[in-house]
């Protein structure tokens, strides 16, 4: 009925199998351990439901309308991962003009993935938003803080909507691999990002004994590192071939970008909620915090894997 394609559509059952086994998993061990809280890996678990139905359900409406509902998604993930940076990050009350014209950028990003302008796409966040932002910040005549000003709303927009939007632009891509689609590398994606965060996660709980960067995040391990290294790319390897235009040595590569960028990303989002001395960046999703919290390693995954594709397939 929705035409998904076929290896795309096997990767999504095995992902749902996957929530099922957790679910199951985490009522067997609230059983078996009554006089334990429970009640954040039961959250978790929920919301994962919730996320991954949700993806699912926009990324195959998409197989039957052009790309549009996938667009919108990420249109929307990027507005409410801005609108979470700026209510964590102090901002100048001048500056709520300024910020208008952040928030605009959103709707013409992802317009420019719609109708695959790639030439504007790839430039008009860094370069024509980039210089006309402090242009409007200049013509409210306020000089006090202006460069703090300038650097919190330039890099709050490329990284929640220049950043992201790269992964609604894998849905415009031309299909080279018809066995998964376009939205097989989103998946790809997706998936990689996040089984390295569990990956790097299950290694450092499991031999980690040497941080790598004990101020920023204490349970960041070289052994969960390299595990999580090994880890992804022996998955990546298998898997690209399957949802991507790659081949197996490059399958391979692209899951050591995923691995090595994710982990930036995870510390430096870090490193912002330690400067502002808070846990997490929001509540919206209870177990897992808020978008950035959740979307932290794949602002960094997303435009790099998003650029080696391109060069390698396209």
């Amino acid at each position: 009925m929705f035409n998904i394609p076929e290896n795309s559509f096997w990767v999504m059952v095995a992902v749902l199998c996957l929530l099922v086994i957790a679910s199951i998993s985490r009522f067997i061990i609230e059983k078996s351990h009554p006089d334990k809280d429970y009640t954040e890996l039961r959250q978790r678990i929920q919301s994962w439901w919730w996320m991954i139905g949700i993806l699912f359900v926009f990324m195959t409406l998409g197989q039957t309308s052009g790309k549009t509902y996938g667009i919108i998604l990420f249109a929307f993930i990027s507005f409410l991962a801005l609108k979470e940076f700026f209510s964590i990050v102090p901002t100048r009350q001048c500056d709520r003009r300024v910020i208008f014209w952040a928030y605009l950028a959103i709707p013409i990003q992802y317009y420019l993935i719609s109708i695959e302008w790639y030439g504007l796409f790839i430039i008009f966040i860094p370069v024509y938003l980039f210089l006309f932002l402090p242009m409007r910040m200049v013509l409210i005549g306020e000089t006090q803080g202006f460069i703090r000003a300038a650097g919190v709303i330039h890099w709050a927009v490329m990284l929640t909507v220049y950043c992201l939007s790269h992964i609604a632009y894998l849905l415009v891509l031309p299909e080279k691999n018809p066995d998964a689609g376009s939205m097989g590398l989103v998946i790809f994606l997706l998936f990689m990002t996040q089984f390295n965060d569990v990956s790097q996660y299950i290694w450092g709980k499991a031999l980690g004994k040497h941080p790598i960067i004990p101020k920023v995040s204490p349970n960041k391990t070289w052994e969960g590192f390299l595990g999580g290294m090994f880890t992804i790319a022996i998955s990546a390897a298998f898997i690209g071939p399957l949802l991507t235009p790659l081949n197996m040595q490059l399958s391979l590569i692209a899951g050591l970008i995923i691995n090595a960028s994710g982990f930036i990303g995870d510390v430096v989002i870090s490193s912002v909620k330690r400067d502002l001395a808070i846990k997490d960046s929001g509540d919206l999703i209870p177990g897992h915090g808020g978008i950035l919290d959740r979307f932290d390693s794949l602002i960094f995954t997303a435009p790099l894997f998003f650029h080696y594709l391109y060069y390698m397939a396209y």
